[in-house]
């Protein structure tokens, strides 16, 4: 938008100076038939006539011109902006001089001038056409860039939903032979695996789901998100150490109406990024997750991923969300970006490092 506007005005100055050289040509031609025209009037009056109008002329051209003697005194002077007694006249006459050199006038004294409007006007025009070559090769990078990252992400997300798609066909596999399994009636230990099992099969199913909707608008529905922490929690919460190190996940939903519209897919994937990133931050130690999702004003809802590890050093708070950045050995750096795009770009939330005494909390505000 910037660089169009910059073109407009730039058309506009530009047949502004047409417009001024036009009317110079007119003025110069004008003062030769002026001056030939007092030459060969035989009238003795008619050469005097004809330098006043040339001298009239000249002011109006709007050139600054001052006139000086031999010892550098002004005599006079022509559309200058301070008067010819001011004693700021001997350093207007070296500003004129740096811009053109003076002439001498023999008799007459030397001459110094400036530029007319017209030349100052087209000295700026090399500046506004690199300005418009260098906005036109920085629009052109930033495109390039954009459309290079807009097909890696179609790769990515193309990838994404072949790979649901193939995941498909064991699933529906798996499920079949789970159900050969529960109908043969064997040992309640084989029971018991086979609903462990069915868990963990419907949570296959659930991030074949999440990875066919990568790069597809989000759903808008209405989304307790009450519900979705305490389920996320409930997943952790069985498969957590509970032996060597202690792992307490623990979940909790506030009074009021914690429902936003939103994905539910994208929204518990997001939940299920912070509440793993606080597990492994409490890796080879006892600790505690504490999730937790509560009413905000003017209708919004926070939810809470809170854990009691080391904490996220100050002075990578900043870099926490860049893509690639981990500060594991063997971290991706995947889980957090991805819960900010879900929720900042997907859903027009806020996902945010909050300050804390021990530990890391993560907080996300969605409306």
């Amino acid at each position: 938008m910037s660089v169009a506007a910059l073109l407009i005005w730039y058309v506009i100055y530009t047949q502004g100076v047409v417009r001024e050289l036009r009317r110079e040509a007119s003025r110069v031609g004008l003062m030769y038939a002026r001056v030939y025209d007092g030459l060969n009037d035989p009238n003795p009056d008619a050469a005097n006539a004809a330098l006043l109008e040339l001298s009239r002329q000249i002011r109006e051209s709007g050139v600054p011109l001052i006139l000086t003697d031999e010892k550098g005194n002004p005599t006079d002077a022509a559309n200058l902006p301070v008067d010819l007694t001011s004693p700021e006249i001997k350093e207007f006459i070296r500003a004129l001089d740096r811009q053109n050199r003076p002439i001498s006038g023999g008799d007459v004294g030397t001459v110094h001038y400036g530029n007319t409007p017209l030349v100052r006007g087209l000295r700026i025009i090399p500046l506004l056409q690199s300005l418009l070559i260098g906005m036109f090769l920085l629009a052109g990078a930033y495109g390039l860039r954009t459309r290079g990252r807009a097909d890696r992400e179609q790769i990515w997300a193309g990838m994404a939903r072949e790979s649901a798609h193939q995941l498909g066909t064991p699933l529906s596999s798996m499920s079949g032979w789970i159900e050969l399994l529960r109908d043969a009636e064997g040992d309640p230990m084989t029971m018991s695996a086979l609903s462990h099992m069915d868990g963990d099969l419907e949570r296959l199913k659930r991030v074949a789901n999440r990875f066919e909707r990568i790069g597809r608008p989000p759903r808008k529905e209405k989304v307790d998100m009450g519900e979705l922490v305490e389920r996320v929690a409930g997943y952790f919460r069985a498969r957590v150490p509970t032996l060597a190190q202690r792992v307490t996940v623990t979940s909790s939903r506030g009074e009021g109406a914690l429902v936003v519209n939103g994905d539910a897919v994208l929204l518990e994937w997001a939940i299920e990024s912070l509440a793993k990133n606080a597990i492994d931050a409490l890796a080879g130690r006892d600790g505690q997750v504490e999730m937790s999702a509560t009413a905000l004003p003017e209708g919004r809802v926070r939810v809470r991923v809170a854990d009691n590890g080391p904490g996220v050093p100050a002075k990578l708070g900043a870099r926490i969300f860049e893509p690639g950045f981990s500060t594991k050995e063997r971290g991706w750096g995947i889980g957090l970006p991805l819960a900010r795009r879900i929720v900042r770009d997907n859903h027009g939330g806020e996902l945010q490092l909050t300050p804390s005494e021990r530990g890391a909390t993560f907080d996300i505000i969605l409306s």
